[in-house]
């Protein structure tokens, strides 16, 4: 089964021959390695490049081991590619599985890496670099870092709703209930039924994600890691903050004396959890004030099938599902997304008129345009649908408003041009946004 994965294939022919190293980074098992082996490789030789003008290694493979050496894979490349008229791709999948070595010229000095050969390599005219590396070992922030503005990050996440519904086809409402139970993992769609696609999930957070993040980051209480996880899992779309998960924590495992976790512990763990792709934070923004507050904010799952392994498939409230969809769907669109505060007046219990922060779910801005969303499950009267749109009325300007809803098929605007939109129809049509 071939996924298409258009938006990034794009995004690398877009990068081309741009002097710079293209780095592919995301989730582990998101698609990074097929996206450029398969689906960029098609393309070059589509335009007829030719294979021998490809030089591929895959670090994670015995036959490509030696080139675990950044000076073997810098000499070797360099001895095809210098002094030759024809174009060159080097593709290195794995990066992060490049080890370091000792300077063979300062034996005391700092160890050779994979960002000095592949610094090397850019002297190259005719070679055009692109990688991968798994986000657990090689996060985007390290190699952005380290190549100082001579690289472009091309960032894959796993399957969008449409990209998912391209490649299962059938009954779009099935497909999205099966979407928002399972989520768009591309080897879900490999698994043959719905028992190896739960136990793939299970397997892939477990024997991948965790593992990964207590070797790199040499996690002492995985109990305290596992707790942090289950609570952010178990809380998408709520506002929330390490004060209030450490708290949290102490109290329901009833922790205490040398046991307790402190709060540095909590917020480390979380944000190891956000380096690794797995969660994203959306922080809340003030719309008028235009600044953003410090805490609580939300944490949103990166793939909503993942989530639902990590607390055994239960709790599966819509509300929270879609609102972690749509969230995933605003990133992938290359929105920058924050959570919006508006105020408005309200009366107290001393009949005092007192300002009320009222949230708007979602403050999308891309390319100057900014737009507010509300995801709303269901709006079954004139009550439910006021206080779903009250906050958008206290914005103070006239930039496109929508309420995406589950209870709704065909898309309408109501008499403040607010548009209501079901959620399969938001999801699939990419000018929504």
């Amino acid at each position: 089964m071939e996924i298409k994965r258009d938006r990034y294939l794009q995004q690398l022919i877009s990068y081309m021959w741009n002097g710079q190293v293209k780095v592919i980074t995301g989730i582990r098992r998101c698609g990074k390695s097929y996206l450029l082996n398969t689906l960029f490789r098609k393309h070059l030789l589509s335009q007829g490049i030719k294979k021998e003008q490809i030089l591929s290694f895959e670090l994670d493979l015995a036959k490509d081991i030696k080139y675990r050496n950044p000076l073997i894979l810098a000499e070797y490349v360099r001895g095809i590619v210098a002094d030759k008229e024809e174009q060159f791709y080097l593709f290195v999948d794995e990066i992060q599985l490049s080890d370091p070595v000792p300077n063979p010229y300062h034996s005391e000095g700092k160890p050779i890496t994979f960002y000095d050969a592949l610094n090397d390599l850019r002297s190259l005219s005719n070679l055009d670099i692109y990688v991968t590396g798994s986000n657990s070992k090689m996060l985007s922030s390290d190699i952005l870092t380290e190549f100082r503005g001579r690289s472009d990050e091309i960032r894959v996440h796993p399957l969008s709703f449409s990209e998912y519904y391209s490649a299962v086809g059938g009954d779009k409402y099935e497909a999205f209930d099966n979407y928002a139970f399972f989520g768009g993992m591309p080897l879900v769609l490999s698994r043959p039924n719905d028992t190896a696609k739960m136990n793939y999930l299970q397997s892939l957070f477990a024997e991948t994600y965790l593992k990964d993040i207590i070797e790199r980051k040499k996690i002492r209480r995985k109990d305290i890691l596992d707790a942090v996880l289950d609570l952010l899992c178990s809380s998408i779309g709520s506002l929330t903050n390490p004060t209030n998960v450490t708290n949290s924590l102490n109290t329901k495992q009833k922790l205490s004396g040398e046991n307790v976790v402190a709060q540095n512990t909590v917020k480390s763990y979380m944000d190891h959890l956000a380096d690794a792709f797995l969660f994203s934070e959306c922080k809340r923004w003030d719309v008028k004030g235009k600044n953003y507050f410090d805490y609580p904010n939300k944490y949103y799952c990166e793939d909503i099938g993942l989530r639902n392994a990590r607390i055994g498939f239960r709790q599966q409230e819509m509300t929270h599902i879609m609102e972690n969809m749509i969230y995933n769907e605003l990133i992938i669109r290359g929105c920058a997304v924050d959570v919006g505060i508006v105020y408005g007046n309200d009366t107290d219990k001393k009949g005092r008129t007192v300002q009320v922060p009222r949230e708007i779910d979602f403050v999308a801005t891309i390319g100057g345009k900014r737009v507010y969303i509300q995801s709303a499950y269901a709006l079954p009267d004139d009550t439910k649908a006021e206080i779903e749109n009250r906050p958008f009325g206290l914005t103070g300007d006239s930039f496109p408003k929508i309420i995406v809803r589950h209870d709704i098929r065909k898309r309408w605007y109501d008499d403040k041009g607010i548009l209501n939109i079901g959620i399969i129809d938001f999801l699939l049509d990419q000018t929504v946004i």
